[in-house]
């Protein structure tokens, strides 16, 4: 129990406070999937953050679905991201690298090299995605070979290693939203006959074969987390259970000894928007019971109710995602009280400083 400026330990790592930045997309990176050059100072700006939780990072080339996100599997890009962490630490902050994969969530317009979606099953999503060219329906992929989905695992054990290696303080494996971790999870989209399909355990083998990758690569698993998003629909991807789903892969990172468990409450879809109830399954509670480490989480939080969920003891952390966009000092925003400035939507996933890095502090507003 705590309060959100209480410190907390993570990854190995003394934190100053219990805000965590969440991971959000923000479409700068160039078409070889370097970060911007502005990225350095975005994340910079925003290093008060307890700690901060990187946007998605590809693992690969046949990660990579959406426009301008970035990537860690080659050189450049590697040393993008140590200018990142290099330039976070000198602010004294503390910033992990959320790695993915998309599988399904996929446009071969946005993808660097060209190629085509690979999925746990020829299963498509419903909907259209975002390319430079516009709005283009999501196409069926193709299943997934037995080799590719070992390639996959070491890629991101490889992804791993070389986030530690330019300074990130741990890694987030990204297993909600519906791309590939999930994909691989959910009996909706995973109809494999062979040892990753069928039952639960099967399914959950995907993640347990990537776990064990990088504890391997990386000394185990004391720096590395996981976010899930049980009871989500984002990218349209469903469980028949989620409940079951949602346990299987807590208890997985529990017998693994991860790092953290980031949970991302339900009726809160990957693009923000809350859809909360008081119907609400209680994943908090669900999370405490079958994962003991420390417990992360996002679901459109503003300071009194994150205060109430740490004083109960329901989590550990409370990760914040749009706020932080618009208030890079969001942290001292929320602790002396002071008015949150409003983002601009249009300006999320455009190039570019315009909304990325001309946010002001508050004490830039006032003068000071």
């Amino acid at each position: 129990m705590g309060t959100l400026f209480d410190p907390i330990q993570l990854c190995e790592v003394a934190l100053s406070n219990r805000i965590a930045m969440a991971p959000m997309t923000r479409s700068r990176a160039d078409p070889q999937a370097v970060p911007s050059p502005y990225a350095a100072q975005y994340y910079a700006q925003r290093a008060s953050a307890g700690i901060i939780i990187s946007e998605a990072i590809g693992i690969s080339a046949q990660s990579v679905g959406y426009p301008r996100t970035p990537g860690i599997w080659t050189g450049a890009q590697q040393a993008a991201w140590r200018e990142i962490t290099r330039a976070v630490r000198a602010r004294e902050g503390r910033m992990i690298a959320q790695l993915w994969h998309v599988g399904r969530v996929f446009s071969t317009d946005n993808n660097p090299e060209g190629l085509v979606p690979l999925a746990p099953s020829a299963v498509a999503a419903q909907g259209e995605i975002y390319t430079l060219n516009g709005l283009v329906p999501l196409p069926e992929p193709r299943a997934m070979s037995l080799a590719q989905v070992a390639a996959t695992v070491e890629d991101f054990a490889t992804a791993a290693e070389a986030a530690l290696a330019v300074g990130f303080d741990g890694v987030e494996i990204h297993g909600a939203n519906g791309y590939l971790v999930e994909q691989f999870l959910s009996d909706q989209t995973n109809r494999r006959d062979d040892v990753y399909g069928g039952s639960t355990t099967n399914r959950l083998r995907f993640l347990s074969d990537v776990l064990d990758a990088i504890a391997t690569r990386c000394e185990g698993l004391s720096r590395i987390g996981l976010r899930l998003s049980p009871f989500g629909d984002f990218n349209g991807l469903r469980h028949t259970d989620p409940a079951a789903a949602f346990v299987a892969a807590a208890d997985l990172l529990e017998s693994r000894g991860g790092a953290y468990l980031h949970v991302i409450e339900p009726g809160v879809s990957g693009d923000g928007d809350s859809h909360r109830t008081s119907e609400s399954p209680d994943v908090l509670t669900m999370a405490r019971t079958h994962f003991s480490g420390p417990l992360v989480t996002a679901g459109g939080y503003d300071r009194a109710r994150a205060e109430d969920v740490l004083a109960a003891g329901r989590a550990d952390m409370i990760a914040f995602g749009r706020p932080y966009i618009s208030n890079p000092d969001l942290a001292e925003r929320l602790r002396q009280g002071v008015a949150l400035s409003d983002w601009e939507s249009g300006t999320f996933y455009t190039k570019g400083p315009r909304g990325y890095v001309d946010y002001p502090a508050a004490t830039d507003q006032n003068g000071e």
